[in-house]
């Protein structure tokens, strides 16, 4: 089993924090990227491809078009508003009793490809008060790196990516994750102790120490 370098994986994503005008009011965004070292074709394959999205992600059911449902299982569902193969798709994020909205973006970047991710929710979204970005963020760095290591040899070299997580080293990489969201959080104008607080408890609910 290769060791991860947690660092390099960390470094690799972009993070940042943001608002939107929707028509509900103001919505809280929070957008990784990353650049995969392939092309724009095979990216949006994997992301989109069922079969594909089963080994690094979750296994997904549904209508797989505009206007359709998709659910995937044990996580969330909703309904695919957008589609522009192979640059972009818009979806809702159903999950809990909480409608919020994803965006994916792709662009060819040098000699591979920027994913640009985008989860926009409502500003009174239960879980900000207590965990901050990083309740969103860090699942969503957790695919990311799990997209990485099934475009380097189709599948992810851990074994079940679930059992990793909570192996030693899926806990130094869950806190370092949460912890290069503190940074972010600062940046975007909250309180350092307050940033370093709600980071801290999400890497304890993350890391079963909660």
């Amino acid at each position: 089993m290769t060791a991860v370098d947690i660092r390099r994986e960390i470094d690799a994503t972009h993070r940042r924090l943001g608002t939107r005008e929707r028509e509900t009011g103001t919505a809280r965004l929070v957008a990784l990227s990353r650049t995969y070292p392939t092309d724009v074709e095979d990216l949006w394959a994997a992301c989109t491809d069922p079969a594909r999205l089963a080994r690094w992600f979750l296994p997904v059911h549904g209508d797989l078009h505009i206007g359709g449902r998709y659910q995937l299982e044990g996580q969330a569902g909703g309904t695919i508003t957008a589609c522009d193969a192979p640059h972009a798709l818009d979806a809702t994020w159903e999950h809990g009793g909480e409608v919020s909205w994803i965006e994916l973006r792709l662009s060819p970047d040098g000699d591979g490809t920027r994913l640009d991710l985008t989860h926009v929710f409502h500003t009174d979204d239960e879980h900000w008060p207590r965990y901050g970005p990083a309740a969103n963020g860090i699942g969503w760095d957790l695919g990311l790196v799990g997209l990485a290591w099934h475009l380097d040899d189709g599948g992810t070299p851990h074994g079940e990516s679930e059992e990793w997580a909570t192996s030693p080293e899926g806990v130094a990489f869950l806190t370092a994750v949460g912890e290069a969201w503190v940074p972010v959080t600062i940046d975007a104008g909250l309180d350092p102790d307050d940033a370093k607080a709600r980071a801290d408890r999400t890497i304890a609910f993350f890391t079963g120490a909660e």
